[in-house]
């Protein structure tokens, strides 16, 4: 997850970089890291649900300069925490410092919270393209690393971790990157910047081999490592200062071994005893050990990408039947919710939206769908699933046990299974007779089924449903002439506060979608998908992304507003309207 104050470090070091002129080659690209970098310097708004479009046409532009420069680019994803959890605390970490932005964010700051649907958009956008993307099991990095090294390119990510790997080919740091591909986007080169081990080393005077002590030692934070700086140097920052100062340390250092070095640096921490050190130790070695190569899994990967050749999972889930395997490495599985997470730890972090303090998370409304979603993929003997929720704004583990009403479905020869069964029990988990949605497009009966759950369900009581249903007959006539769902090309993120108990309401609806769309992957899409991008609830959340939940009353006027040329979802008529009142902000 990055060696911390290290970019800061390195800037306007021209002896660490090298310029060049990148094309006609193959690239790995850090797929996570990618997409929400896009969707941030794209200025896209965080807080009232998404701009999905805008950041569509981003990805699709990105991919355009890869394309135009012959650049084959693999894109490989994250995919949970993988089996040892040694990210887990450092996840943890994260999730409270982001529910400690939710006040901000709710002023209408940019707190690094950020839609629902980033992911999800950014992995559909990319089948779309047939740009090649895989899922790993657990953190990329290290399988990300070895495909790099596997294919002779170089890797493209933010992630400064990837400063510490043995990459010959070294990393395109993002950020130049990305601003010559904005910069020049019709250009057959892209001028950036390499990063390679090899500069770094020469230009701090320290071994090769000493790099994953020196990220694994900058973890120690009691140590006062600026102590160690050569005499005369010039002032520094604090975070600069503490990552000189390890180099400086580890480069005196004439250790015949990593325990020595290990057994020193621990050694340096003010009044610690003897157990204590042992397990901080045992902290740095595993560390350390995040920066080996794995050894197989390039192969692996280099199989699925081209060939379609399931990767293997580890042996605790060697029982996950192949047809789960291979749509959870391609992605199909859904992008929020991380199943190597459930299906290995039963563990289930939920995402953060901004929404009141005061009020209950979002994610209680959804619940009942995933428990569904649980008792599929864990079956009756697979014990409760941990959910990772909040009260107010601290986070809360909760035990859920899974829903196995539907055990005539079985996860192993849910393909096989009859479809009728299937879209049966999508139906009942969201409450719906099928005879509901009759009439209704085919694309558009998850998201209507879902908002019909979410009515039942919401508290407080809902007032989103008028805005809802707009959205859905506007984007559904906007689909059939052929023009746009709602994004018009000029987009920026909107710093007003948000209506904490509208938004709420909204977040609500966003769970239920978020969950239901989830079952309905898992069933094999019983309800179907639309040929457009984002998967079942395509033209709803295009169309969703101006619907900015900000309803000061102060700064509002109500006007009636006409919506012309459809009789319903299900058919067009040239001389029926649909009447709606809306809310709009006076400019």
């Amino acid at each position: 997850m990055g060696v911390n104050g290290l970019l800061k470090m390195l800037e306007g070091n021209s002896d660490v970089y090298q310029v060049i002129q990148f094309s006609n080659s193959e690239l790995v690209v850090d797929g996570c890291n990618l997409a929400y970098y896009l969707y941030n310097m794209a200025e896209l708004d965080q807080n009232h649900g998404g701009e999905y479009l805008a950041f569509q046409a981003e990805v699709q532009a990105f991919f355009k300069t890869l394309d135009n420069c012959r650049i084959k680019a693999y894109v490989v994803i994250d995919g949970g925490l993988g089996t040892s959890d040694i990210q887990l605390k450092t996840r943890m970490s994260r999730q409270s410092a982001l529910l400690q932005n939710i006040p901000a964010a709710l002023t209408g700051e940019k707190k690094g919270i950020y839609p629902p649907f980033v992911m999800s958009v950014f992995e559909q956008t990319l089948n779309d393209l047939r740009v090649p993307q895989v899922k790993c099991f657990g953190e990329a990095d290290g399988r990300l690393a070895a495909l790099a090294k596997e294919c002779s390119c170089p890797v493209l990510s933010e992630d400064t971790d990837f400063y510490i790997y043995d990459l010959p080919e070294g990393v395109l740091p993002l950020v130049p990157f990305w601003q010559s591909v904005k910069d020049s986007p019709a250009s057959s080169e892209i001028r950036c910047k390499l990063y390679t081990t090899t500069k770094f080393c020469t230009a701090f005077n320290i071994d090769h081999q000493l790099l994953p002590i020196f990220a694994s030692l900058v973890k120690l934070r009691d140590v006062r490592w600026a102590q160690f700086l050569p005499r005369g140097s010039p002032k520094m920052k604090f975070s600069t200062a503490n990552l000189v100062g390890i180099l400086s340390w580890l480069r005196a250092r004439t250790d015949r071994t990593t325990e020595d070095t290990l057994k020193a640096a621990t050694a340096l921490i003010p009044d610690m005893i003897q157990d204590a050190q042992a397990e901080v130790k045992n902290m740095l070695r595993e560390s350390m050990l995040e920066y080996e190569l794995p050894s197989s899994p390039a192969p692996l990967l280099i199989g699925f990408l081209s060939k379609g050749t399931v990767p293997q999972l580890p042996a605790k889930l060697s029982s996950v039947p192949e047809w789960v395997r291979a749509s959870l490495a391609m992605g199909g599985m859904g992008a929020n919710i991380l199943q190597y997470d459930i299906l290995l730890h039963r563990r289930k972090i939920l995402r953060i939206q901004v929404e009141r303090k005061e009020l209950n998370s979002s994610f209680l409304i959804s619940r009942p769908i995933r428990q569904v979603l649980y008792g599929l993929l864990l079956g009756q003997e697979g014990g409760e699933v941990e959910e990772v929720d909040r009260v107010g704004l601290d986070p809360v583990n909760v035990k859920v046990k899974p829903a196995v009403e539907h055990q005539k479905l079985m996860l192993d020869s849910l393909p096989q299974a009859d479809p009728a069964v299937r879209l049966q029990v999508c139906l009942e988990t969201l409450g719906v007779e099928e005879e509901t949605l009759e009439g209704v497009p085919a694309h558009l009966r998850l998201p209507v089924a879902v908002t019909r759950y979410w009515l039942r369900r919401a508290s407080p009581e809902p007032t989103l449903l008028k805005a809802l249903l707009m959205v859905m007959v506007q984007g559904e006539l906007n689909r059939r002439k052929g023009g746009t769902t709602g994004w018009q090309g000029v987009t920026s993120h909107h710093p007003q506060p948000l209506d904490g108990v509208v938004a709420h309401s909204f977040n609500q609806w966003q769970a239920s979608l978020t969950d239901a769309s989830q079952l309905n992957l898992l069933l094999l899409t019983p309800h179907p998908r639309p040929s457009g991008f984002g998967g079942s609830q395509a033209q709803l959340r295009a169309s969703m992304e101006h619907l900015h939940l900000n309803t000061q009353k102060e700064e509002e006027e109500e006007e009636e507003e006409e919506l012309g040329g459809a009789a319903g979802l299900d058919q067009v008529s040239d001389g029926s309207r649909v009447e709606v009142k809306s809310r709009r902000r006076k400019q």
